[in-house]
């Protein structure tokens, strides 16, 4: 019964662990299922929106494709160029949406509001497609009838354009006649006879002249869009890297509660298992002194019809003699030989049921409460911050379903500066037994280690470092910030490094900073050096201190050394992309102490 009651509890903690779970991944705007790409982004939709013809797009993406036209009344397909007028409401899809086939991206095209086929305007019958167009003639050629403008010297001074339609847009409305100026005075285009009236004394030049000029700006701008471009794509492969990071951490979440989860199964089965012991412990110590009394008062009735048979003898008996010698021996009644043997009404197994039962109600309510303050937590935390890109506008951003992510400070997601603001993202640590070198010693609960001369009967284990003098915390740290802080004596290193860091021989694979699965902070009374994969950064001139703070910045591909005494002095910072969970490590000389750090209260 108690395992069941149990069961139950593991069984609905995994239920609503798999419903946190997806929460948070339908929360956080992970990207759709592989076959649901928007032909914009050429990325995974994020807020469906199915437009009139049929195509389906990031809402996000249609918006900002359209909002370019508003000036013109008119929106077209990006695919397949239907037009519509007016501008269609966009309404998010249904989740089956995200099945549709994958779709690729069209070719990118320039001015595709001015794209449309036009025809030779001097074939008989089918009529070719155009491939040129004369700003003299004002009409269209297919590739036939515009040889005579390169043959003939009739056509000498007639100027071919590529065909790109719209040929009535280059015709003065008002004078029928070709546009070849510009009036800079009123920006736009006119033709010769403008110049006469409408444009009579104004700022007049070809428009070869005005094209060269605005052509320099043109190059200006172009190299900020490149340059915007190669910044936008540095920031989806950031972003990219970071949606895989988030993915990961949630399967690991999952595995490290299913882990937990069996775990405590197995403890609810021993704890059954323990009370399954005592319940028969008792009740076989209960049957063997029952099984003793019984014996004892079967002889004490035994004894009793012995005596009751004297009796009837004498007294049936004729010699009178007899009767009065017998006498004084059976006239005696017998002492009782066995105590009278009640059971003890303030001894119950019913004791041990309640007592199951309580075990059951008190991990119930501790296990309603944890979920409880998850829940909450992972609701509450936007898992995206949204940054805007001009000013410090405060924006609210809705992610898909029911978060949104709000940011309330830009300065709130810069890196930290004081140490209050370090202090936001302290975390416990404790360093990890199994992975201690043979002459470490812990203590202080595991938060402080130090270098004895003689060997520690540690078991072996295949995480133990056996050729440096090195141990590793427990914690994986990934996803997220974290900062904490250590004392230290004597030549010591600090960083971080992956879980598959060599533990094995004396050489760089298994030596912090001499790798690249790890990077560490070396430290003495001689000043301090940084090394990766056995890259040294000299920090002659770095502040020094007893304590040192370190500061990891997952998301941020950054882990930053930093002294740490009346203010916060950076001593070294390396830029790097993880690709797996980081775990604290440190080369002990001396000792080196986890201190502990009271988180301080995030503004959110």
């Amino acid at each position: 019964m108690l395992l069941d009651l149990f069961r139950e509890i593991y069984i609905c903690l995994k239920k609503s662990t798999r419903i946190c779970s997806k929460s948070i991944m339908a929360e956080s705007s992970f990207p759709s299922p592989p076959d649901a790409i928007c032909p914009l982004c050429v990325d995974a939709l994020r807020d469906p929106v199915t437009i009139p013809c049929g195509d389906t797009y990031c809402l996000e993406c249609i918006k900002i494709y359209w909002d370019q036209f508003d000036h013109m009344g008119v929106y077209s397909c990006p695919q397949c160029r239907a037009t519509f007028t007016p501008r269609p409401v966009l309404k998010r899809d249904l989740p089956d949406v995200y099945h549709e086939p994958r779709r690729q991206l069209p070719e990118l095209t320039p001015f595709p509001y001015m794209q449309r086929e036009s025809f030779c305007d001097f074939c008989v019958g089918r009529r070719n497609k155009a491939v040129k167009s004369c700003l003299v003639c004002l009409a269209y050629y297919c590739e036939t009838h515009v040889k005579p403008h390169y043959e003939s010297s009739t056509f000498k001074r007639h100027k071919l354009v590529d065909e790109t339609g719209h040929l009535d847009r280059k015709i003065c409305p008002q004078h029928e006649k070709g546009l070849e100026l510009f009036c800079r005075s009123d920006q736009m285009c006119i033709c010769v006879l403008c110049t006469v009236r409408e444009h009579r004394g104004h700022n007049i030049t070809s428009a070869e002249e005005e094209r060269i000029d605005k052509q320099k700006v043109l190059v200006v701008t172009q190299s900020e869009v490149q340059h915007i471009i190669q910044e936008r794509m540095k920031e989806l492969q950031e972003l990219k890297h970071n949606v895989d990071v988030l993915k990961s951490c949630a399967q690991r979440a999952q595995v490290e509660s299913d882990k937990t989860f069996h775990e405590m199964l197995q403890a609810v089965e021993r704890w059954k298992a323990e009370i399954h012991q005592m319940i028969t412990a008792n009740m076989q110590a209960a049957m063997s002194q029952a099984d003793g009394y019984v014996e004892r008062l079967e002889q004490e009735i035994l004894e009793l019809q012995r005596r009751d048979a004297e009796l009837r003898q004498i007294l049936e008996t004729e010699d009178n003699i007899h009767f009065l010698q017998n006498f004084p021996t059976l006239c005696i009644a017998p002492e009782a030989m066995v105590p009278k043997v009640l059971i003890n009404p303030q001894f119950s197994f019913s004791e041990m049921s309640k007592t199951a039962l309580e075990m059951k109600e008190h991990l119930d309510d501790i296990c309603k409460k944890e979920l409880s303050k998850i829940s909450k937590t992972v609701s509450e935390t936007p898992v995206y911050i949204l940054l805007p890109r001009n000013g410090d506008k405060r924006i609210k951003v809705n992610v898909s379903y029911s978060l949104a992510a709000t940011v309330p400070n830009r300065v709130d997601f810069q890196e930290p500066k004081t140490r209050s603001d370090f202090l936001r993202y302290a975390c416990k640590m404790s360093f990890d037994a199994n992975t201690a070198y043979k002459e470490l010693v812990l203590s202080d609960g595991n938060q402080k280690v130090t270098r004895k001369k003689t060997v520690q009967f540690y078991s072996d284990h295949p995480e133990r470092f056996d050729g440096f003098s090195q141990v590793l915390c427990k914690e994986p740290l990934s996803g997220f910030r974290f900062y904490w802080e250590v004392e230290w004596s004597g030549e010591f290193s600090l960083g971080v490094a992956y879980k598959s860091i060599s533990r094995k021989g004396k050489n760089s694979h298994s030596l912090l900073g001499y790798n690249n699965k790890s990077w560490s902070l070396l430290c003495s009374d001689s000043g301090y050096s940084a090394w990766h994969n056995k890259a040294d950064f000299d920090l002659a001139n770095a502040p020094r201190a007893s304590r040192i703070g370190v500061y990891l910045d997952y998301g941020g591909n950054t882990v930053a050394f930093y002294s740490v005494s009346e203010r916060m002095e950076l001593i070294h910072r390396f830029k790097a992309r993880f690709s797996e969970p980081l775990y604290a490590g440190f080369g002990v000389g001396s000792s080196v102490t986890l201190c502990h750090l009271k988180q301080s209260p995030t503004p959110y």
